[in-house]
């Protein structure tokens, strides 16, 4: 499966491709030109982090696909302080310039969400940000991951 090279992973430790993860994990390409994902999509993906901490993966993919596309230096420290100063992410973000993770991941635009059982069987691609897409990936991390204290 195609995936981020270390050096892409731009916030946070590289996470490895799903193919080596022990637990379920979440994927969200997003754009900081994209209202939804900065709005919704960002915030959904944190919610998640509270609930699910270290039981799922959890990673935001910058893409530039369905988007300008902007060199590496135009794209990087506004990423950078987006998520470290603005969102305080707890999770990493990686940089997919070309947007050429995004167009073999088959995503239909930002935000998209792949999520990976362990070992890296996709099991769900989910576009949008709205409250269906929000639900659906919910509930499909409750039944992974199981809900605190129950």
């Amino acid at each position: 499966m195609d995936w981020p090279a270390p050096d892409d992973f731009v916030y946070g430790a590289p996470l490895d491709p799903p193919a080596q993860w022990t637990r379920p994990g979440l994927v969200m390409t997003f754009n900081l030109e994209c209202a939804g994902c900065v709005s919704r999509g960002i915030p959904f993906l944190k919610r998640l982090h509270a609930e699910f901490g270290g039981r799922v993966h959890l990673l935001a993919v910058h893409t530039s696909h369905g988007h300008r596309a902007l060199e590496r230096e135009a794209v990087e420290p506004t990423l950078i302080k987006f998520a470290r100063d603005f969102a305080r992410l707890p999770f990493p973000v990686a940089l997919d310039v070309s947007g050429a993770l995004a167009r073999a991941w088959h995503t239909e635009g930002t935000p998209h969400w792949l999520a990976f059982a362990p070992g890296g069987e996709l099991l769900r691609s989910v576009y949008g940000s709205q409250d269906n897409a929000q639900t659906r990936l919910q509930y499909l991390l409750e039944e992974w991951a199981g809900k605190e204290g129950s």
